[in-house]
């Protein structure tokens, strides 16, 4: 008997494919990857939940979700693009995620995969090659009398370099980023709020058997991208013309 839910949820896949990208997408870790969960990854394993209330507003929890949804990498902090079949979130939905653009250049191309959506909450896992090989549930509830928005992950390190990324510096700009997200969505609203951390180390053991992670490594798969850079554009100049 299916579950009453059970279009809140996306079909499991083997590999990701990826529709029509509107011009400018950097489709180069998702096409043909498979889904890593936390059991999948590296690294030390955190759960990390980030919440601001909207204050100065009362938005219902079911509108935000829906805006949060429609307008998702609109409230990405300014660089960060991602790119899908138009329309909302819904589960199901294969993304190409370019942070950290320069122009038309992404400093790291990879991509999401949302697995569930309804009317309060939406989650979506990571491709192989993500710096990070886990799971992002976003959602909003009424929290002391006030509209709260929270993005929670849980998640370790993909490969032994984004691990030792993640005990430097990655780990603080992920938390600005995400810190930047719920302001985005406060604004939205007309709404403000400091956003809060708690953070939590799950499993503090590394899954050394995971170490040929590395082979899918999104970043250094931008980096060649970037460097080919000037081949893709002679070939393009030397392509006969229809």
């Amino acid at each position: 008997m299916e579950s009453r839910d059970a279009h809140n949820w996306a079909q499991s896949v083997d590999t990701l494919d990826v529709s029509q990208l509107p011009k400018g997408a950097h489709n180069i870790s998702v096409q043909g990857k498979r889904i890593m969960g936390p059991v999948h990854g590296f690294g030390q394993l955190w759960q990390k939940t980030y919440r601001l209330q909207l204050k100065g507003a009362r938005p219902a929890p079911e509108v935000v979700i829906t805006a949060w949804k429609a307008n998702f990498p609109k409230f990405w902090p300014k660089g960060n693009t991602l790119s899908k079949a138009s329309g909302a979130l819904k589960p199901g939905d294969v993304g190409v995620v370019n942070l950290s653009s320069i122009g038309n250049v992404p400093m790291l191309a990879t991509g999401i995969y949302v697995i569930y959506a309804d009317e309060l909450s939406f989650s979506f896992m990571t491709p192989e090659g993500h710096p990070m090989a886990g799971m992002i549930t976003f959602s909003v509830d009424d929290d002391d009398d006030c509209t709260s928005a929270q993005v929670q992950v849980l998640l370790r390190a993909n490969d032994p370099l984004y691990e030792i990324g993640m005990r430097t510096f990655m780990s603080k700009i992920e938390d600005q980023f995400w810190f930047q997200t719920l302001r985005n969505v406060a604004a939205h609203f007309d709404a403000s709020g400091a956003p809060t951390l708690s953070a939590a180390i799950v499993d503090r053991r590394v899954q050394w058997h995971e170490w040929k992670n590395v082979w899918q490594n999104a970043a250094i798969r931008t980096a060649f991208y970037i460097l080919g850079t000037p081949v893709r554009w002679v070939r393009g100049r030397l392509r006969p013309r229809a």
